[in-house]
């Protein structure tokens, strides 16, 4: 019997980059099939030509062993594709049902047939153990129940292969735990899946095969049975990586970063953070472990005078800033990875040396006075480049050419290349590879190490349990605990992100049976 999906010899080229070099993937019936690779390897380039996005220079698509053209994702949904995005594709304001049936509207007449997509939502439902409500507004929803309904969406418009993006980059563990049962529920009755992830122990855990993309070509393809974390590390970066962080103790200083009783709003005027406190220490490293959106995002762009607090206060090093500007902050010794990169923190359109210098341009060696030293800027962009792995042809490249995970390590070199006092890093590896990953946290070690207090805003946990020395819990916008990390199971800590107390966590989770650091990829 043909595979459900073929790739045949799919090549891409775009100006100076060989994406896809004629890649190979078969995908069968009732499948999970695992696709890894670095940032940069050709993965998203790969999906995108599968759903439509772009047009193969060279190879075919095969469905069910029949050559097709995919022309747009049109064709892809009517060819039984469905793709399940990273970032959601819901709308807020309207309920499960009009967001399923939103380009595929069921009508009687001239009015929306609500009842028979709601019938339709609970057969699939029930089907499938997604366990949705069709009538209640998206807003209304936990992330995980939202991870729910766009899988309803595809399911909605019968698709037998889904391609999964990165599924449980904001989920809790046990949400975790509930998508993998649904999707292997889904791979029992038929459907096909494509499970894209750069979690290592995800993939070994549910996928049925995995293939591993290095440099847009396939250098490996192997049974998850057979497969180990280190393998397959190996395969992707071509090289041993460190799968768990190597810290010593740390010794924590005095306090840097402080913030009392701290009320901020977020844009539609409601309170993101609510009375908050907490104290960061020189020489450690804290956690905020919360499921994406309560309150984090608001909170550190407080700390960073992206937003006005509205009550409380925030002092650095003993300084109060509350409410100051971005460069005062900085010019206070404060670094910031922020969570939106290319929002808050590149220019798009500029070369990748000019993001280098952008809240440094002012100073000697860049300029002095009026005068720019162009050499200057270029040398320290050509030296970043290479010590951070930027996959770039040049230094003259708009960063808007470079990948996501690219853009994020331009970012991150930036941050990391001055001395500092604290750093706020919000999702530091957030779409970035292994190697990238074991680099990275190595730095965030590395600058605790050297005395600088860091903030670590996460939303994966593994993160959180790996690097932190302390975790403060967030939920609705109140910081719920604050733990050794140490004393506390990634269970427990997952409890107490779903809004669990302290003692409701350690009373119904497994402790910590280990000292040992956590597999963080």
């Amino acid at each position: 019997m043909a595979p459900v999906l073929e790739l045949r010899n799919i090549t891409k080229q775009f100006p100076g980059v060989l994406a896809n070099d004629h890649i190979n993937l078969t995908l069968e019936e009732g499948e999970i099939h695992a696709l890894l690779g670095e940032n940069g390897a050709g993965k998203s380039t790969l999906m995108n030509i599968l759903y439509g996005l772009y047009s193969p220079d060279e190879g075919e698509i095969l469905i069910h062993g029949q050559a097709t053209k995919i022309s747009g994702p049109t064709d892809a949904i009517r060819q039984g594709i469905g793709m399940v995005h990273q970032h959601f594709m819901l709308v807020p304001v309207l309920t499960v049902a009009e967001n399923v049936m939103l380009g595929e509207e069921s009508t009687r007449g001239l009015v929306l047939d609500r009842k028979k997509v709601a019938a339709k939502i609970r057969d699939l439902s029930q089907r499938h153990g997604l366990e949705v409500d069709p009538d209640i507004k998206v807003e209304n929803l936990s992330v995980g129940v939202r991870q729910r309904v766009e899988i309803i969406k595809v399911l909605y418009r019968s698709a037998n292969i889904l391609i999964l993006d990165e599924p449980t980059a904001v989920l809790t563990p046990q949400e975790a735990d509930d998508l993998f049962g649904i999707l292997r529920s889904l791979r029992d009755q038929g459907v096909s899946i494509i499970f894209i992830s750069h979690k290592l122990r995800e993939v070994l855990d549910l996928a049925d095969r995995v293939t591993v993309i290095r440099r847009g070509r396939v250098v490996g393809e192997m049974q998850t049975a057979g497969a180990s974390q280190a393998m397959l590390a190996e395969l992707m970066v071509g090289r041993q990586v460190a799968l768990t962080v190597d810290k010593e103790t740390a010794t924590a200083g005095e306090t840097v970063l402080s913030f009392e009783n701290l009320k901020v709003l977020d844009n539609r005027l409601h309170v993101a953070v609510d009375d908050a406190s907490l104290e960061v220490r020189a020489g450690e490293i804290l956690g905020v472990a919360g499921v994406q959106g309560n309150g984090q995002t608001e909170l550190v762009e407080a700390l960073t005078g992206l937003r006005t607090v509205q009550d409380g206060k925030v002092f650095i090093a003993g300084q109060d800033v509350t409410n100051a500007s971005p460069r005062k902050i900085t010019e206070c010794g404060v670094s910031h990875i922020p969570e939106d990169r290319q929002e808050d923190g590149l220019v798009l359109s500029f070369p990748i040396y000019d993001n280098l210098i952008i809240n440094t341009y002012y100073r000697p060696p860049f300029a002095k006075g009026m005068v720019v030293n162009e050499k200057a800027i270029v040398g320290q962009a050509d030296g970043l480049i290479e010590e951070f792995d930027i996959r770039t042809p040049s230094a003259a490249v708009p960063v808007s050419n470079l990948s996501g995970g690219n853009q994020q390590k331009v970012i991150v070199a930036r941050e990391l290349n001055r001395p500092i006092k604290l750093l706020i890093a919000n999702q530091p590896t957030r779409g970035l590879d292994v190697g990238s990953i074991e680099f990275i946290h190595q730095q965030l070690v590395h600058k605790r190490d050297e005395g600088a207090a860091v903030l670590l805003v996460s939303a994966e946990l593994d993160e959180i349990m790996g690097l932190a020395d302390r975790i403060a819990v967030i939920f609705k916008g109140k910081f719920t605990a604050v733990v050794d990390a140490d004393e506390v199971s990634k269970e427990q800590v997952g409890l107490m992100m779903a809004g669990n107390s302290l003692e409701e966590a350690l009373a119904n989770a497994p402790k910590r049976t280990s000292k040992e650091r956590d597999i963080v990829t």
